[in-house]
Parts: C-alpha cells; structure tokens; sequence
C-alpha cells in the first residue's frame, strides 16, 4: 500500500502588483483553486469508471489484486448521502467470553475502520416504531423500508417479540468458550472434499438458497442452524434446483429460518408463518408458509435481518462500483455475502466452506450440478469483489476459508 507523502509543501511567494496585473492574479488564483477541487473528483469518478464492468454472462476474471502484510484500518469509501452511511445502535454483541473472538482483534486488522461493533444485525418488536419508519423509508429494496407499507412491517415485526429475536448465534459470555459458526455457500469446491464432518463439529451451521444436503453428506454435513433467505432467492430456489433435488428448505429442530427481506413479501410471509395463516397479498398471496417451514412455526424459529445491516454490509465491506453507475439500484451483496459477514458479526470464530476462490474455474457451479455448470456473473451482485473480500478476511485471520485442493 502506498504511503502519502510525508513532507509539505509550500507555493512560492507572490509578487504583490495593481490594477490590472493584480485583477488578472486574482481571477488566476480563483480558476487555480477551482481547478485543486474539481480533480480529486474527477479523479475518482475515473477511477470508478475505467474499471472493468460486470458482464452479465461473463466467464473470466482478473486474478485478485495482491494483499498487503500491514495491519493498517483502510479508508471508509466516501458515499453521497442517500447510500445512508449512518445506523441505529445495537448493544447485543458488544462482548464476548472468548478471549480471541472476531470482535476483538478485528480493531487491529485493516477493517478496523469498517467494522462498526454496534451495528443492528437483526430487527424485531422493538424497531416497530414510526421514527424507525421515517427514518429507513428514505432506501429502498433490501437496504430500507421504502417499499414496505407501515401497517405491514409493524404487524410484522411485532410478532418476533421473545428475547431470542434479538439474537442469531448465542453469544454464550462464558470463560474462555467461543462460539465457532461453519457457513456453507453452494460452490462446487465442496464437491468431493469430505468436509461434511469437520462442519457438522461447529456450533453452529450457516446454509443458503438451494442447500441440498441430502446425499452429499460427506461432503458438506447434515446440520442447519440457520438457513438465511429472501422471499425471491429462496422461491428461485424452489424453481431453479427442484430437478436436483431441493423440495423445501432444511426443515430440522435445530433450523432457524434468516430473512433478508428485499421487499414487503418477505414480512408479508414472515407474518403469515407466525400468524400460522396464509399469506393474504402480495405475489405470493394464498401460500400456505407450512410449504417451506414446516409445521413448526413457533417465534423461535425465526430471525429478520435489520436493513441498517444491510445498507452497512453494502456501503463498508462491498462497495462495488456499480453504484457508480446507472445501474446502482439493483445492487445488493448476494445472499450468501450477506450469510458469511452476518456470521463474523455474531459468531467469535467463523470458518467458510463452498465459497469462491481464484481457482473457481476448475469447478461446477455447484456442488450438487450433475453436470459441469460454468459460473454465471449477473450486474445484482459483484461476484469478483466478495471473492477478493474473503481472501482479504482470511489474511486478515478474520476468518478461515476453505480453498481446495489449490490450498494444499
């Protein structure tokens, strides 16, 4: 990483002179100092620019840049203000019985400047309130409440109303006992490693969209903890893998159900389940919940994502160039993103199975692909900087991350 220069500058002395000598300095200093402004912005908007763009059937990609050994905090992107850089404030994870946990030695790795200890990872009963209302109706889709009707997300939120709403992993604040989280992705790295017990051994286990674990045990484990979801990946899902074998979600005593709501069906769903009634509007008006969650449909069983988590997962750890083009609304980290950064941010040691490397190449799409399927790369999601992040976490001992064969 470079350094800034270390010395200072200063511009030589002015010659004092008058009438129209000093008029012509004055209107030359005045364009020179428009001129100092304007550069770091333009310079900026072209670096944002000239980057490579996002196919949406792209096949290739560069190799990660090379990471720095320097634990130094890195700069917070500057953002306009309606990407929303500022969040409510959540106490629950603020500490930890585990001498090494996440959160404690993140604050001298490079994203010490990004984490922020008190961010709201879930919402619940106590977020229903008019002033949260106003304040994260201003963005939309998954990072707000834009799209949501007021007498549907408090009717919502008011029923995950037990302590245990407020909660995803157990922060379990005991002497030397950390709480150790596998999350799961859907890669076909996982095809054929045999890490299906070394995951099951974790105190939790984190899966995502089509998380098929039936035959594929010995590669990926049977244990869910927590399936995290959208209404939309998770019916795409449904549709998409039906053929290979994912009926419904994991449907286990252990199983929490994440929301990652991108829109009002997933509280209109969510109020449904806990209503243990149909849903009645939407797109998905009539579906009966017990079709993805079975018949246990207690409180308990399920969790909602905050948006200011969201919004912040988004703005810090995955700024993306895209939304420095027109395209910038349909951007969102993936849903398997937002599972892994949600785990550093609960659990005290978090491992990575079937996420995507730099050899991701050599293997299918998915695990569960019967046949060789190329990775597909769409402009929703930046692909290519989330498998950059992970390699950074890992360097950084944020995380540990299964690589393959190529990490042998």
């Amino acid at each position: 990483m470079r350094r800034p220069p270390g010395g200072h500058c200063c511009p030589p002395a002015l010659v004092p002179c008058s009438g129209r000598c000093a008029r012509g300095t004055v209107l030359a200093l005045a364009l020179l100092a428009m001129l100092l402004l304007l550069l770091p912005a333009q310079r900026s908007l072209w670096l944002q620019f000239s980057r490579t763009p996002v196919h949406p059937r792209a096949t290739t990609t560069a190799a990660p840049a090379p990471l720095t050994q320097a634990a130094r905090p890195s700069a917070v992107p500057s953002m306009p203000p309606d990407l929303g850089d500022t969040y409510g404030q959540d106490e629950t994870y603020s500490s930890s019985g585990c001498p090494n946990s996440i959160r404690k030695k993140i604050g001298a790795t490079k994203f010490g400047a990004t984490f922020l200890p008190t961010i709201p990872v879930l919402q619940w009963a106590r977020h229903a309130r008019e002033d949260e209302y106003q304040r994260l109706r201003r963005y939309g889709g998954a990072h707000g409440w834009k799209d949501v009707p007021w007498d549907v997300l408090q009717s919502a939120l008011s029923l995950l109303n037990t302590s245990g709403s407020a909660l995803l992993a157990d922060p379990r604040p005991l002497p030397a006992r950390c709480t150790r989280c596998a999350v799961v992705g859907n890669g076909g790295i996982l095809r054929g490693s045999g890490a299906g017990p070394t995951i099951d051994a974790h105190d939790y286990v984190f899966r995502v969209n089509g998380a098929i674990t039936e035959g594929f045990e010995r590669d990926v484990g049977s244990r869910t903890s927590f399936y995290v979801f959208s209404t939309n990946t998770m019916v795409n899902a449904l549709h998409s893998y039906a053929a290979d074998g994912f009926q419904h979600p994991p449907q286990t005593p252990e199983t929490c159900y994440v929301f990652l709501p991108d829109h009002d069906r997933d509280y209109l769903l969510l109020r449904a389940a806990l209503s243990q009634r149909r849903v009645d509007g939407g797109r998905d008006k009539g579906v009966h919940p017990q079709e993805f969650f079975g018949e246990d449909l207690k409180v308990g069983k399920f969790r909602m994502l905050h948006p200011d988590f969201i919004r912040y997962l988004r703005n810090r750890f995955l700024h993306s160039h895209i939304l420095a083009t027109p395209l910038r609304s349909l951007y969102r980290p993936s849903t398997g993103a937002v599972m892994l950064l949600a785990a550093i941010h609960t659990c005290d040691q978090v491992s990575a199975f079937g996420f995507m490397t730099p050899g991701y190449r050599a293997y299918s799409d998915h695990y569960f692909d019967r046949g060789h399927k190329e990775v597909q790369f769409f402009i929703n999601h930046d692909l290519r900087m989330e498998m950059q992040l992970w390699q950074r976490l890992q360097h950084s001992g944020i995380l540990w991350l299964y690589t393959g064969p190529e990490g042998t």
